[in-house]
């Protein structure tokens, strides 16, 4: 499938609209904690970018380097706790449940672009 223009538009607009609703979930409501979620959306992808580059180039092997298994792991921990910080803050009462609710649909619209960023525009090989 080709990714054009259009799709690349619609992921854009998907990516703004989930940090606008990260910090609305912080100025609206006058507590600025949820903002370090803003910060997992940054961190998250960057160990499975460096240690993705330890998997077998060979589509044969059915191999998986600990590295790269490490660099997954790594990457669900910031996105899953991406999810619970602003639960975790909220069943504290240190922000509302609105501020919850909005941060955790603009982490749902951030990693799902980046999800389907990576599906769409990932490198098919023919055999």
């Amino acid at each position: 499938m080709a990714a054009g223009i259009k799709t690349i538009a619609g992921l854009s607009v998907c990516l703004a609209g989930g940090f606008l609703l990260s910090i609305l979930s912080c100025a609206l409501y006058g507590n600025w904690w949820p903002v370090v979620v803003v910060l997992t959306y940054a961190v998250a992808p960057i160990p499975n970018a460096v240690f993705g580059r330890y998997v077998s180039t060979d589509p044969l092997a059915d191999v998986s380097s600990s590295v790269a298994d490490l660099g997954r792991f790594l990457t669900s921990v910031l996105i899953v706790s991406g999810f619970g910080l602003p639960v975790v803050l909220a069943h504290s009462g240190i922000i509302t449940a609105a501020a919850m609710a909005m941060s955790v649909c603009g982490g749902v619209l951030v990693y799902g672009t980046i999800i389907v960023y990576g599906a769409m525009f990932q490198n098919q090989r023919d055999f």
